[in-house]
């Protein structure tokens, strides 16, 4: 995925400058991104559904993402950390998996959700709000477990659920 600013394109993560992109990408193909682990509960229809997710809170880690997988767990996912709210776009480059991309606004709010991201396609998707996170789930699972605009997640970016 790639996103960006309010008004600076970026790639399927953050595209600040070539240096940085070729450092990131140099580490990327070395395997040193090693992603920390916790869980998130999205409450929606009265259930809270748990996510055992991997957090990317950094550059590199928001430019690796899930690239590259070849398979996610029904309740697996990713967490874009953009450490305050911003417009953001993703893209599915080198990304083999259909994902669903749940973006959340710093209080924890669903703002959007983008079903079936289409696996290696460089078609930009916005945030169409400015967002603090971005869950990516497999494709298909937002409507299969009703998680919709207005559902809340919860989990230590959004001040709402202690550290896991």
């Amino acid at each position: 995925m790639a996103f960006q600013f309010a008004s600076k394109p970026l790639g399927r993560r953050l595209l600040f400058s070539a240096p940085l992109v070729v450092a990131a990408a140099a580490a990327c193909a070395q395997g040193e991104i090693v992603f920390k682990r916790s869980s998130l509960v999205i409450v929606t229809g009265g259930r809270e559904l748990k996510f055992d997710i991997e957090l990317a809170a950094n550059d590199a880690e928001r430019e690796r993402g899930l690239m590259y997988r070849k398979e996610l767990g029904p309740y697996q996912g990713m967490l874009f950390d953009f450490h305050r709210e911003m417009a953001v776009s993703f893209w599915m480059k080198n990304t083999l998996l259909p994902l669903d991309m749940v973006f959340i606004a710093a209080d924890g709010t669903v703002r959007h959700v983008h079903a079936n991201a289409v696996p290696m396609s460089t078609d930009t998707i916005p945030s169409q709000f400015p967002v603090r996170g971005v869950l990516e789930i497999n494709g298909g699972s937002a409507r299969l477990l009703g998680i919709k605009p207005g559902d809340k997640v919860r989990h230590e970016i959004f001040g709402n659920a202690s550290p896991s």
